[in-house]
């Protein structure tokens, strides 16, 4: 269990900085094309909104996938002092059970569309128009990853014995 829980604290920190360099890259990128609008000798890049946009679709995903494993997404709690602690667990394992058929059809029918897409962005001719809808099976991916971490939690806790995190 120790070498999965490596794993995943190796995905997580790789995913984490990744996030961090689109950040960095989409703060850049904005602030090259608000000087190039002001700034007489700055050029104004014709991509820089598309490019950001792109890169802010990937770092959501990414992000939202981190989230995951930290259960920091949104849930609803509002019953769980009236319910027993073995159904909310087991609704728990429900709950990631459904996040991760959902991670499994957004990589599968996001890579469908992804390879079916052909063109290439208006801005950037030489950039495949497909690095836009990318996001999509990456992030199925991410979430598959640290959804089964949590999947395997839940069911050590329903067995009573201690979870990985």
């Amino acid at each position: 269990m120790q070498a999965m829980k490596k794993f995943y604290d190796v995905v997580y920190r790789i995913v984490l900085v990744i996030c961090k360099l689109l950040l960095i890259a989409d703060i850049l990128i904005t602030t090259e094309a608000i000087l190039g609008r002001y700034v007489p000798f700055l050029p104004d890049p014709s991509w820089s909104e598309e490019m950001v946009l792109t890169l802010m679709s990937y770092m959501a995903v990414l992000s939202a996938a981190l989230a995951i494993r930290r259960k920091a997404h949104i849930r609803m709690t509002s019953f769980d002092k009236y319910l027993p602690a073995k159904l909310i667990q087991f609704l728990d394992l429900i709950a990631d059970l459904a996040v991760f058929a959902l991670a499994v059809v957004m990589l599968i029918y996001g890579w469908i569309y992804v390879s079916s897409v052909k063109g290439f962005y208006p801005s950037i001719p030489t950039l495949s128009i497909r690095y836009k809808f990318f996001p999509i099976p990456l992030a199925g991916i991410v979430m598959m990853i640290f959804e089964f971490e949590q999947i395997v939690d839940d069911i050590l806790v329903l067995a009573g014995k201690e979870a990985t995190a």
